[in-house]
């Protein structure tokens, strides 16, 4: 019997972020691939126990395994499915597949040099003890690259999926505009670069509506510049919303606009794409990734330039019927097909 250790202990944090969604499908789409001759273990808190049902066996999470846990070379295969963590197993037996979102806070906090330098040193050691490296796009596994050593360990990019709930017939959102509006969602912070929206209803009769959890300070800079370009009545930041809320803004929405300056991977312009919307996002990073050639880029965050790219790009939206085109790209990032990918590397490993 092949044992399997999957690190869910991020379960505990924040239910709205991206490493969260990330634990949970993988989970539990390894549970529905995995042969009658593997166990999955899920390492998480207690009081997550059963969170997946009966099927697989659940090992204790505690603090104190950073500096040791006892047993864990009953394990084929453990898999660090965050980049900074801390918990791994006290043998050199077990394998270890080590997956890398994004090393993000080298771009949105450069100066922080102490900071960046220690969870650097963490993630080295982590690539060190691998035994296979995975990065959630190209372009996270080449820019780690550039800052780790790989060595001569073995990588490959297995892309997220993303999920959409069905809500037809939900027409209660939380906000709803009195106007046609663009749509955005995500923690409102620096690196999503939500302040450059605002520029783009000048000159036109949109809402803007950002949905995110939004108590950090960057919300502020947001709404001044709503203010300086005279719009702030048509942005509407509407906090964290739940699955039908997302469902009915998708479904409303004319746009949806997605400028990050760092992103590992992005799942919100997909859950777009599903619904055959014209989707709007940075150059950088691994958008373009996501995206292809049915996404239209800003190549930079000047107000005329934005304005000309979204322009040109709802033109040739609504004259060339890019809805298809847009929803077959979008079901190419599959949870299944990511689970499957996973599997054949724990089973590689052993």
């Amino acid at each position: 019997m092949k044992k399997y250790l999957v690190d869910l202990h991020r379960l505990r944090h924040n239910p709205y972020n991206g490493l969260y969604t990330f634990s949970c499908r993988l989970a539990e789409n390894l549970l529905n691939q995995a042969l009658v001759e593997e166990e999955l273990y899920y390492y998480l808190p207690r009081d997550k126990f059963g969170f997946f049902g009966t099927k697989p066996k659940y090992v204790t999470h505690r603090r104190s395994h950073k500096l040791y846990q006892a047993d864990t070379a009953r394990f084929d295969v453990w898999h660090l499915t965050t980049g900074i963590s801390q918990y791994r197993p006290f043998n050199r037996k077990t394998k270890v597949v080590y997956t890398i979102h994004d090393v993000n806070f080298l771009v949105e906090d450069p100066h922080n040099i102490k900071r960046n330098r220690r969870t650097l040193k963490l993630m080295q050691h982590n690539a060190n003890r691998a035994d296979h490296i995975v990065g959630i796009s190209q372009y996270a596994l080449d820019f780690a690259a550039q800052h780790l050593h790989f060595g001569d360990k073995s990588t490959s990019v297995i892309y997220n999926g993303y999920t959409v709930s069905d809500f037809t017939g939900f027409d209660k959102p939380v906000y709803r505009p009195g106007k046609p509006f663009l749509f955005t969602i995500s923690l409102v912070q620096p690196r999503k670069n939500f302040h450059v929206l605002p520029a783009l209803l000048v000159n036109n009769d949109y809402e803007l509506v950002i949905a995110g959890l939004n108590h950090f300070d960057y919300a502020k800079k947001v709404m001044e510049e709503a203010r300086r370009w005279k719009v702030e009545d048509r942005v509407k930041l509407i906090g964290a919303i739940d699955e039908e809320n997302k469902y009915w803004y998708y479904t409303n929405c004319k746009a949806f606009m997605f400028p990050s300056v760092a992103e590992g991977f992005g799942a919100p312009p997909l859950e777009a794409m599903h619904f055959g919307k014209p989707v709007f996002l940075s150059k950088y990073m691994s958008l373009p990734e996501i995206g292809r050639d049915v996404a239209y880029y800003f190549d930079d965050f000047s107000p005329e330039s934005m304005r000309d790219t979204f322009e040109k790009g709802m033109t040739d939206y609504k004259n060339h019927d890019r809805a298809a085109a847009i929803r077959q790209q979008a079901s190419l990032f599959d949870w299944k097909k990511n689970a499957q990918e996973y599997l054949s590397i724990y089973r590689s490993l052993v």
